[in-house]
């Protein structure tokens, strides 16, 4: 069996309002087609009665042509949960590397996401400098801005 990293999937309230977002912030290509799929071949695949969903696939920057994408749809009825925090069970955030983590997290508050978490910095023995912080998207999804120096 081969396996290969595919995609990771984000429900939004607004996917393209999230989209244009994370292709603005972090650089993410959108991919055609858009999608908008029902019927009852994904009501039986994802459990949802009357399954409908629409959404865009967006590459991650800096893995080239084939590399995995951020999945942003939106169904017809989102069910809202409880605001993200970090030590949620289950998954709890998606990660950026980016050269300067306070311009990032400026990047990330202009384009309607806010802050989170302070901005540290620790040196990581035997890795190397580590600055890192979370924010939240425009719908209040955790994103660490991460940034390594030897």
């Amino acid at each position: 069996m081969t396996i290969r990293y595919g995609h990771t999937n984000l429900v939004a309230h607004d996917w393209q309002k999230l989209a244009a977002f994370y292709i603005r912030v972090f650089q993410c290509e959108p991919l055609e087609p858009k999608r908008d799929l029902k019927g009852d071949w994904l009501e039986r695949g994802t459990g949802v009665k009357n399954a409908h969903l629409r959404g865009q696939h967006l590459r991650l920057p800096g893995h080239g042509e084939n590399g995995p994408t951020l999945e942003v749809f939106q169904y017809d009825e989102v069910v809202s949960q409880a605001t993200p925090v970090a030590n949620r069970a289950g998954f709890g955030h998606i990660a950026f590397a980016v050269d300067d983590v306070d311009d990032a997290l400026r990047q990330v508050v202009a384009a309607g996401g806010a802050a989170y978490g302070a901005v540290v910095r620790r040196h990581v023995d035997g890795v190397g400098e580590l600055t890192f912080t979370y924010a939240r998207d425009p719908e209040g999804n955790l994103i660490e801005l991460q940034s390594w120096r030897s």
